[in-house]
């Protein structure tokens, strides 16, 4: 058994790494499909040039099969992984480390739980866990972080010298809702009222929404969307991270899986939103906008998430990273998990004592959160 470090996902056969990512009769998970991946790196949206330097590891047996692999970058910044730890970089660099590079187990400028050690028996995972330390020693990075991983690993596989890290998100979970109204029927009436009023405002600015899906996806509908795309990233983030070749590949290659949802105002097409469809779940991932209008974005991104679930017999939507609005609106917090490592006893004992306190820290405001679920059997709240 050997395990080689690969700087391109294209030089492992797309079969081959999507066995181990997507194996079968597990749920399919689209980010870490080697489609998704590749469209990131072919279409310059994660490579060197921006901080993102492909380490993937491969493990192999004798005959050179393929029986786990894991994406990895090695990275001189951190964004675009909504894990934050600019905080630990600039403690280390101020006391005269170095903190870039590091590395990265994730997909890239995707907040969305899967698989980051894709193997089917823990002692591959474990294997691949020992060798993510070691390339990162041999690369001179001071760290590894792998984030977004299931529970189940997280748990498993993190032990010293790993340390755990939690956050939230919220998700929608349907409770084999036949429609819109079924599932507000077990929402409280206060909310039950806001949320059709919400909707209400939408349509009565005379804006409708659309879906577009698999092969009625065009190149036309990718330049309504990235339209879409810079105008609001830009505003949020200085410069969005992904490129308009990257919606073209996707579109290629796994347009099955992709929901727009777009919303047309007096004929004109004036926002979107993009979604990846899992086999059991909805993933929420952008959305922007060249009108504003009170109420679209939750029309848009939540509501009409909701509607195509139920219609799909989805089991939730994952509405993205933060947002404790989407409380109001049916999304109930859940837990994310991260692991990581830092070479430096230090750093590392600092940033341990450090996620001690934080995962206590979003454990009680996850308790506080749900006290303000807008079912009918939570209390009742202007959250």
């Amino acid at each position: 058994m050997k395990i080689e470090v690969v700087s391109s996902i294209e030089s492992i056969p797309a079969a081959a790494w999507d066995s181990c990512a997507n194996p079968l009769g597990t749920p399919f998970n689209p980010f870490i499909s080697h489609a998704f991946l590749s469209a990131l790196e072919k279409s310059d949206s994660a490579v060197r040039k921006t901080g993102w330097l492909g380490r993937h590891l491969v493990v192999e047996d004798d005959a050179g099969s393929i029986l786990g692999v894991a994406p990895a970058y090695l990275k001189s910044h951190s964004q675009g992984e909504y894990v934050f730890d600019h905080a630990w970089a600039d403690a280390f660099q101020r006391a005269g480390g170095r903190y870039y590079p590091k590395l990265q187990v994730a997909v890239p400028f995707t907040p969305v739980t899967g698989s980051r050690l894709l193997a089917p028996t823990v002692e591959l995972r474990t294997l691949l866990l020992a060798a993510l330390r070691q390339l990162a020693g041999e690369a001179g990075a001071s760290s590894v972080h792998i984030t977004f991983l299931p529970e189940e690993d997280w748990r498993d596989l993190g032990t010293a010298p790993w340390l755990k890290r939690t956050d939230t998100q919220f998700h929608w979970f349907n409770q084999d809702y036949a429609d819109f109204e079924g599932f507000l029927a077990d929402l409280s009436s206060r909310k039950r009222k806001n949320i059709r009023k919400e909707r209400e405002t939408v349509g009565a600015a005379g804006i409708a929404c659309e879906w577009v899906t698999g092969r009625d996806i065009t190149e036309t509908h990718w330049d309504h969307f990235f339209e879409f795309y810079m105008e609001t990233g830009s505003r949020k983030w200085g410069r969005p991270y992904l490129t308009r070749r990257f919606f073209s590949l996707i579109g290629e290659s796994m347009a099955d899986r992709i929901l727009l949802v777009f919303a047309r105002r007096a004929g004109r097409i004036i926002a979107g939103a993009l979604n990846f469809i899992g086999s059991d779940a909805l993933y929420g991932r952008n959305w922007g906008a060249v009108e504003h209008h009170a109420n679209l974005h939750f029309e848009a991104c939540y509501y009409q998430a909701i509607d195509f679930a139920i219609a799909r017999k989805l089991a939730r939507v994952e509405a993205g990273a933060q947002g404790p609005h989407k409380l109001a609106r049916g999304y109930v917090p859940r837990s994310t998990h991260s692991l990581h490592y830092l070479a430096h006893p230090g750093l590392s004992r600092a940033v341990a004592d450090y996620l001690d306190h934080e995962r206590l820290a979003v454990a009680e405001d996850q308790s506080a959160l749900a006290e303000h679920a807008p079912f009918r059997n939570a209390v009742e709240d202007d959250f």
